[in-house]
């Protein structure tokens, strides 16, 4: 496939738009990117061209459209402390959801566990288009853990531990301590023999303790982020804050601590009381202060299809368009630890492509063609086809 006559914004390092451009794509992957005229290929007419929009935080496919209870597999609840769940168990690759994020841009899903436990499973980032989980999947890229509101309001209805904060980041502490215990006696172990029981839950969690993930931490109010960063440093973990509601707030902290925040949802309303000092201007402030900013729609509080109107509505508030797009492109890749694949345009990546006439933030723009691996998985009136 050849793209042609494109406005390309790569996102690269240089942050390089290329005005007549060519994008030239095989076996699903970025070959060459260019500028110059070509006699063959797809003219997009100086339309727009952008890597494909990452959500980095989701439930997509964890929550069935229009299902109900059955459909939902996202809140592992019985037990407190589930690291040794895995979201690619649970994604049905043909909820409808999926095809919405496809029309909107949205090529890769970061997909997480519900916010209920301490420790909730692992995460991972898949494509949006497939109907086979392992074949969309591009690779796990944290653990899931909440602190606050939603573990203490879930248990406390189960009349079990944890019901405050405190016994919140206990629950965490013992379950990291017991894997770093176990991850060194594995590695001390000289045979199979005096190496330890088999633990799932450990298990899951050494990936982490080695750095291969990051934790992201479900957290909204000032405090919770504080005690996600406190416990990143007790274990040398690599952080991300999701949601941050309160970010704003502490934004000179947080640059301070080289954060990672995930912001989001905003079309939302103050549903709960850590959403009391909910902002519009959150992502702004924080990506204003120099602070890595990626914008989600914790898909299916606000529906995934709404993410770049989510984007235009940060703009709107004070972040700029640059930044806007960078924390659903080539930021959004680094937060998510998949920057090798996705959210610039380069040779080698995947050739995962979003293709605007407009601004792609704008409530009335909707994208003419996406293009995920190489193929296009989409196109609105064919009009370029022409």
């Amino acid at each position: 496939m050849l793209l042609k006559n494109a406005k390309i914004y790569t996102m690269n390092s240089d942050m390089q738009i290329i005005d007549n451009g060519c994008i030239e794509i095989s076996d699903g992957k970025i070959v060459s990117v260019y500028q110059g005229d070509s006699k063959d290929g797809i003219d997009l007419k100086g339309a727009g061209v952008y890597p494909g929009f990452i959500d980095t935080h989701t439930h997509l496919g964890l929550f069935t459209s229009g299902v109900g209870v059955e459909g939902e597999d996202f809140n592992e609840d019985s037990d407190p402390v589930t690291p040794q769940m895995n979201t690619i168990d649970g994604i049905y690759p043909f909820d409808k959801s999926f095809s919405d994020a496809v029309s909107a841009g949205v090529t890769t899903a970061v997909v997480s566990p519900g916010s209920t436990n301490p420790i909730a499973g692992t995460i991972s980032a898949v494509k949006t288009s497939g109907a086979r989980i392992e074949d969309m999947l591009i690779r796990n890229v944290g653990m899931k853990f909440s602190l606050g509101e939603n573990p203490k309001m879930t248990y406390l209805d189960k009349d079990t531990s944890p019901v405050t904060r405190m016994a919140i980041a206990s629950l965490i502490r013992e379950a990291l301590n017991k894997a770093k215990r176990y991850m060194q006696q594995k590695e001390n172990a000289k045979s199979m023999d005096e190496e330890p029981d088999y633990d799932a839950k450990c298990e899951a969690l050494i990936p982490l303790l080695k750095g291969d993930i990051k934790a992201h931490f479900h957290c909204h109010r000032a405090d919770d982020i504080f005690t996600a960063l406190r416990l990143s440093r007790e274990f040398g973990l690599r952080c991300v804050l999701i949601h941050c509601t309160e970010g704003y707030l502490i934004a000179d902290k947080l640059k301070q601590e080289n954060a990672e925040c995930i912001v989001g949802p905003i079309l939302c309303d103050r549903s709960k009381p850590e959403l009391a000092n909910l902002s519009e201007s959150n992502a702004g402030v924080l990506s204003g202060f120099g602070i890595k900013t990626s914008i989600c729609s914790d898909h299916s509080e606000t529906p995934i299809q709404y993410l770049p109107i989510s984007v235009g509505v940060a703009i709107k508030n004070g972040m700029s368009f640059l930044d806007g797009l960078k924390g659903v492109t080539s930021v959004a890749a680094e937060i998510s630890g998949i920057s090798d694949r996705v959210g610039t345009i380069e040779k080698g990546k995947d050739a995962d492509l979003v293709v605007f006439k407009d601004n792609p933030f704008d409530i009335m723009s909707s994208p003419e063609i996406v293009v995920i691996d190489g193929r296009i998985v989409y196109e609105r009136n064919k009009s370029f086809r022409n």
